[in-house]
């Protein structure tokens, strides 16, 4: 599976591409924190620490309202007493009764209002489509969004013709793991944060899931 980065043409399965260069997500394998592969059908064991928790919450609280049994209220739930199920939790109450396309609405919508005004011009401005915004949005991927889909690492990938460090291989998707739901991988996470960063940003985005490889 894949994540936030950005570059353009389009990669095979695996890959994301940004602006003009591409930046490819793997999911390959399944690995314990320690770093070791667990067996295959085991659910992988998180310590998540403060910074976890505090994207968990933000992105939990924006999709609240969203969600089946939510309301425009503010939620119940203290600021830190959200955790990674109860995150994926709301991500399922948002699905009831809409439409893929309606899910992927409000995907862009909580990635909206978690912006400035005005935020989407001024990335445009800040990173245009090239391999240094591609490199470097990559390597932003691996500590800002191990919360969301577990351990990651930046890998060379060749856009082109021209081989660069844009490329993040996610050891396991942590999102497809707890949700148990491809449909849900696809119209919560994948599709509607390629179009973000395309439509909104300006740096074309593909996230393509592999499937799982042995060793």
């Amino acid at each position: 599976m894949e994540l936030l980065s950005m570059p353009t043409a389009r990669l095979p399965i695996g890959r994301r591409h940004v602006g003009g260069r591409a930046c490819s997500i793997i999911c390959t394998g399944i690995a314990e924190p320690s770093g070791v592969p667990a067996p295959m059908g085991q659910k992988t064991e998180y310590r998540d620490g403060l910074f976890e928790k505090a994207f968990m919450s933000l992105f939990a609280r924006k999709m609240e309202k969203f969600a089946e049994g939510g309301g425009e209220g503010k939620s119940k739930r203290s600021m830190w007493g959200w955790d990674y199920e109860s995150f994926v939790d709301v991500s399922k109450r948002v699905m009831i009764r809409r439409s893929r396309k309606q899910q992927q609405e409000v995907v862009r919508e909580v990635l909206l209002s978690m912006l400035p005004p005005g935020a989407p011009a001024q990335f445009r401005k800040l990173f245009p489509p090239t391999k240094w915004a591609a490199e470097f949005n990559a390597a932003l991927t691996v500590p800002f969004f191990h919360w969301l889909v577990g351990p990651s690492e930046v890998i060379e990938v060749e856009v082109n013709g021209v081989k660069q460090r844009s490329g993040v291989h996610i050891k396991k998707c942590r999102y497809l793991e707890n949700s148990g739901c491809v449909g849900m991988c696809v119209n919560m996470c994948k599709i509607p944060t390629q179009d973000f960063f395309t439509n909104e940003f300006g740096l074309p985005l593909t996230m393509n899931p592999r499937s799982h490889r042995r060793r």
